[in-house]
């Protein structure tokens, strides 16, 4: 009696290889076109304006490309660590924060590499959609651990499909959210992008200012 040959087991979904973003800064210092997009410009300053504190000690922006959104959140910290991959574009991010001297640059590759200590702010902009799920949920833990008491994590994501990732934006950002277990406190749902916002643990904007009666 002939026997049936079991389907071969689907490979789990993969990252984006780092050999993808080498070659793009390869062919330019803004493979994204970032600079003078004011869809990139109003997104920055719908990310900054969500934020529930005026200013943050200690903050930490991994995937931070080439330094717009690092820049404009560098006055509002008084540490900040920004790190990528691409060695590419820390440098072009070096040019942009010269004059930021409590703005740290790194080459780091999350979630594999991470910073010690804890933060009371993360921003993770527009690079979770390129991990694999798996990398997602460990994404998720280690900024969970890292997070101080009351801390902050400021997430926004491309909705639009995006070739060569597992994941769309907005899957992306569901499974970010459900596994750090943080309280959402913003949640912007733009036509192009996600935006949302947890804490760890704190009073609305209006309350802390006593204007919830």
């Amino acid at each position: 009696m002939p026997t049936s040959t079991p389907a071969p087991a689907e490979a789990p979904p993969q990252a984006v290889p780092p050999r993808h973003f080498e070659a793009l800064y390869a062919g330019s210092d803004d493979p994204w076109h970032f600079d003078g997009s004011w869809y990139e410009a109003r997104k920055r300053r719908l990310l900054l304006a969500a934020l529930p504190h005026e200013r943050y000690a200690r903050a930490f922006e991994p995937g931070c490309a080439t330094g717009l959104l690092t820049a404009e959140l560098a006055p509002r910290c008084g540490e900040l660590l920004a790190t990528d991959g691409a060695e590419r574009a820390l440098e072009v991010a070096g040019r942009r924060l010269e004059r930021h001297a409590h703005v740290a640059l790194r080459r780091m590759w999350v979630p594999d590499e991470w910073p010690e200590g804890a933060f009371d702010l993360i921003v993770l902009s527009e690079f979770v959609y390129y991990l694999a799920p798996a990398d997602i949920d460990r994404l998720a833990l280690r900024v969970r651990a890292s997070l101080a008491p009351g801390g902050v994590v400021a997430a926004c994501h491309w909705r639009r499909p995006i070739a060569g990732c597992a994941l769309a934006g907005d899957a992306a950002h569901l499974r970010l959210e459900a596994g750090m277990d943080l309280r959402r406190v913003v949640d912007a749902t733009d036509a192009d992008f996600r935006l949302g916002v947890w804490a760890a643990g704190m009073d609305s904007v209006a309350c802390r200012e006593g204007r919830s009666d």
